[in-house]
């Protein structure tokens, strides 16, 4: 199918900058990436992340992606970044990340802005590399991840379970949260949301990034929502 535009007609065959999402294999992932430290945010391969960008060293960094790959590098740092602190006392990163692709870019009148990104693949964060206009980068390494850019299934898992513990855990924080939306949704794209609204400590966070498969990350989420109704007195019977 294609589109017509004036006197020009794109078709399926036009060839392209950069690989489609379903296309993307890794030798198209980079060597080196512009970087994103987020505390207590979670991306997944998959998964959507919606950022609103304000900061200037940021702001240069998605110009730079949108004028390449459009690919971002997410990663959390140790510890929460202090605005007020001086710029070269960087904090140190975890070893694990997400490389996330703008897929949805809206800029705003204060030059401020919205994107989402769309989780591609983990990668290990190797060393910093030479900065370029504020932001951070590193080398990073993504052969370990091959498994993110293929929809591998879980193995089953107890969903009645997970969504009982669930409930129990939103209930006891007081949130509300959509149930038609959750019900309706596949077990593997369960596994990819949850974790990532869910608002685990950093640490906790991490070890659902870190999970080597989807069956290894609903076997934490489920011990994560299981710790968490016992430290809110919700514990289930052995």
């Amino acid at each position: 199918m294609g589109l017509a535009t004036g006197s020009h007609f794109f078709d399926d065959n036009t060839p392209r900058r950069v690989p489609r999402l379903g296309d993307i294999t890794l030798a198209d992932l980079p060597a080196e990436i512009g970087l994103f430290p987020l505390f207590g945010t979670l991306l997944l391969p998959r998964g959507k992340l919606p950022l609103n960008v304000f900061e200037p060293r940021y702001i240069g960094l998605i110009e730079d992606a949108l004028a390449d790959q459009r690919l971002i590098g997410i990663i959390q740092p140790f510890s929460e970044i202090d605005d007020d602190e001086d710029f070269a006392a960087e904090p140190h990163l975890f070893e694990v990340g997400c490389i996330g692709r703008i897929t949805s870019f809206v800029e705003r009148l204060d030059n401020t802005y919205a994107i989402t990104l769309t989780g591609i693949s983990r990668f290990r964060y190797l060393r910093e590399s030479e900065g370029a206009r504020g932001y951070r980068r590193a080398r990073i390494d993504v052969s370990a991840y091959a498994g993110d850019l293929n929809e591998i299934p879980s193995a089953p898992f107890d969903r009645k379970l997970l969504l009982e513990s669930l409930k129990e855990y939103f209930e006891s924080r007081g949130m509300g949260v959509r149930w038609e939306v959750i019900d309706q949704m596949a077990d593997d794209a369960l596994l990819v949301a949850l974790p990532m609204i869910c608002p685990f400590p950093s640490p906790e966070k991490q070890a659902l990034l870190e999970a080597d498969t989807l069956t290894e990350r609903a076997r934490v989420l489920q011990s994560l929502l299981d710790l968490s109704g016992s430290q809110h007195g919700g514990a289930r019977p052995v």
